[in-house]
């Protein structure tokens, strides 16, 4: 792949910061600013302005000449590439703010989302609430009309029950209509025809399809992801056109590329259509970074820790790609469509310490955020947090960690963790302190073991990608607790998210079911079935300018396919990848067998001689674009120059002397040994008491204990 030579721009939005991200032949250039929660496309282009100005100023006072090209300014004219995460849609449904929607629906199939599922978070809990339904009960209706569990017509579509549906809802004002009507994967006839009377008679609303957003089995989750892509849409289509408008009023001649939850990235108009598709738009750019870091060193087989302000995400490469799932929840509601494997914690650094009514202490999921922030902020935090506890036991410098538009006052956070924590438990602060970081890493080793022991890996088999401003804080504690045997922690960790956005192709997932065993399916029809999932693959590229050859601007498309399968009587099934060929007998063969053996794994048991079931065909196109081929960390340099200071910091309630190292300063295939911290512009590295750690040649920080 040739280097890109404009500037490609990657802008993920965080909790607590927006990170922008800038390379330009080989060169990377890093800018945080905070977020603003309320409008997030300011902090967009105040982050890009910020970028812009920081160039400017360099260019303009250093006289090196290399130094001066390192930081050139941003030209807005000269961008090609503009990638964006976004959490306008899972901030949308965290908070329930999303647009009047109405649901129309097969007559008797009205209370589909009041009812769900019949899982409750604790079994034991007989007064759980289950989530409010995304469309109240008096904007969901009823058509007459049924397909059977092959598409075909049972009871014709009533054109007077649609009339009267239109009716009702010239009497609303809703912004958006979701139209799920039972077995519309297998026949869309129904679905397009309500949609289109509807809007023959003049009904003002966007609308969502089944058949469009997930046309897949299972009625509450097809009808729920249905439901959700409505109510946020114009919630999207109103962030997307501000911030589109905002970046065209700048100069910026590239299209707008939003990254999906699947890892992939879509232009803009694609996103403000489906904003499901966006809902872990920013944790799976996180992922997609992490993996192109790990690809580096030949590394396949990772775990990956986000741990930003706010939260921390956790979640698994396997062989090279991220894990997708079509079975994430995000906040209350299990999204369908498929999503970068995540599990997401209420643990990042601005997660508030407390104590419980039974005296134990607890940490998270609230937060500080970005304000007030953490006590050491100078915001006005009044409660002591992760970051707090960082500072009180020396690993993070109160001269050096913030911008100085921030003073740190470390009386006032002992003060306040003494009066908060230490005094009411009886403890020292230091040993307060540490308690605080013992919980946090509690609930993040058990989200580690979510998405690895609980799926049938071994942690000890894989290496862990720490990333986000705090993740490297933690991550040689969390190898410690799981046996993990190396921590990687990149060159750019703090904004990795924004990072994995400029190194992200363009892909598309298409997907339909059809249940069937899988010994009456022939090769010629599931053969088939690929072939027009593919022509959709190639028509969604299209938008992205794809050729009708099959190939775009920026290089080749791969198409990659896959079935859902089952043993017969189950309710919930396996992906199994199939090969890159024409689907034949032996084809089909290979998948059952990689079935059983997936099984095997996942649950402990497998059934050879049970008939398989399958459920759905799974297509994905991906756009490969040309990557930007990093510069390498340089090799010369003395690692004593590194050294900015030594300082006592706590480890596991002792402090020992422990050196402190600039890591912008580190040459690379240098040693460390621990106790160390490592101070970079984003992020700090703890490399803990018996650890070594070696920089690598692109400048990945690599941790591992003893020898």
């Amino acid at each position: 792949m040739t280097t890109p030579t404009g500037w490609r721009v990657g802008v993920d939005v965080g909790g607590t910061f927006t990170d922008v991200v800038t390379v330009r032949d080989g060169t990377i250039h890093v800018t945080k600013t905070p977020s603003t929660p309320n409008v997030p496309d300011e902090g967009v282009v105040d982050g890009l302005e910020a970028r812009r100005r920081h160039g400017v100023a360099n260019r303009d006072t250093r006289q090196d000449a290399q130094d001066a090209q390192d930081e050139s300014g941003l030209e807005y004219g000269d961008i090609d590439f503009f990638a964006h995460g976004t959490t306008v849609a899972t901030n949308a449904v965290l908070e329930g703010e999303w647009a009047d929607t109405a649901l129309v629906t097969t007559g008797g199939f009205r209370d589909v989302l009041e009812i769900g599922r019949q899982a409750r978070p604790d079994i034991y809990d007989f007064d759980v609430t289950k989530p409010e339904p995304i469309v109240p009960r008096d904007r969901r209706y009823e058509v007459t009309e049924r397909l059977d569990e092959r598409g075909r017509v049972e009871t014709p579509l009533e054109p007077e029950s649609v009339n009267a549906v239109a009716d009702a809802l010239a009497d609303t004002d809703v912004d958006s209509i979701a139209i799920s009507l039972l077995f519309s994967f297998e026949n869309t006839d129904h679905e397009r025809r309500v949609r289109d009377r509807l809007e023959d008679v003049g009904i003002d609303a966007s609308f969502s399809l089944s058949s469009d957003v997930l046309p897949e089995i299972r009625e509450y989750e097809r009808t729920l992801a249905t439901a959700l892509n409505a109510a946020l849409k114009p919630v999207m289509d109103a962030y997307i056109g501000r911030l589109a408008s905002s970046i065209d009023d700048l100069g910026v001649p590239a299209p707008l590329r939003i990254m999906q939850s699947n890892g992939g990235l879509i232009d803009a108009d694609q996103a403000r259509n489906r904003p499901i598709n966006t809902l872990l738009s920013g944790p799976a750019a996180g992922v997609q970074g992490a993996a192109h870091v790990a690809g580096l060193q030949g590394l396949e087989n990772v775990l990956t820790l986000d741990m930003g302000g706010t939260s921390c995400d956790v979640s698994m490469i396997r062989d090279g790609e991220p894990v997708v799932s079509t079975d994430v929840t995000v906040g209350d509601y299990p999204v369908g469509v498929s999503m970068v494997d995540v599990h997401t914690i209420g643990a990042g650094g601005g997660s508030i310490a407390w104590i419980d009514a039974g005296g134990a202490l607890r940490v998270g999921p609230r937060s500080a955020g970005a304000v007030p922030g953490p006590i050491c902020y100078g915001r006005g935090g009044e409660e002591p947090t992760v970051t707090d506890a960082h500072l009180l036991l020396g690993r993070l410098d109160p001269e050096a960690f913030l911008s100085d538009a921030l003073e740190v006052d470390v009386d006032r956070v002992e003060s306040i963790v003494a009066e908060r924590i230490a005094d009411p438990l009886g403890m020292s602060i230091e040993e307060a302190a540490q308690g605080i970081l013992d919980v946090a890493n509690a609930n993040m080793e058990r989200a580690l073991r979510v998405v690895s022991v609980e799926r049938g890996h071994d942690p000890r088999e894989f290496v862990l990608v720490a990333f986000g401003g705090a993740g490297p804080l933690h991550a040689s504690a969390l190898a410690d607790g799981l046996d993990i045997p190396r921590v990687v922690v990149p060159r750019t960790a703090g904004v990795l998210s924004a990072l994995g956005l400029v190194l992200t192709d363009r892909i598309h997932d298409a997907s339909t079911s059809m249940v069937r065993r899988l010994a009456d399916v022939s090769s010629e029809t599931l053969e088939a079935t690929f072939e027009r999932l593919e022509r959709e693959g190639y028509d969604r590229l299209a938008g992205d300018g794809t050729a009708d050859d099959g190939t775009d601007e920026n290089g080749r498309i791969v198409l990659e396919r896959a079935i859902d399968l089952r043993y017969v009587g189950q309710s919930f099934d396996l992906t199994i990848a199939l090969p890159d060929e024409p689907v034949t007998q032996s084809v089909l063969e290979v998948a059952t067998r990689r079935f059983h053996e997936r099984h095997e794994q996942r649950y402990g048991h497998a059934s050879p001689d049970e008939s398989i079931e399958l459920v759905t065909v799974r297509l994905r196109a991906r756009g490969l674009v040309d990557t930007p081929t990093l510069t390498a960390s340089n090799r010369d340099g003395d690692p004593d120059d590194a050294i900015r200071e030594e300082r006592p910091v706590g480890f596991d309630e002792r402090t020992h002397d422990t050196r402190i190292y600039d890591r912008d300063r580190l040459p690379a295939d240098v040693a460390l040994e621990g106790p160390a911290i490592v101070e970079g512009a984003e992020s700090t590295v703890v490399i803990r008491p018996g650890q070594h750690a070696t920089v690598d040649e692109y400048g990945s920080l690599l941790v591992e204990g003893e020898r």
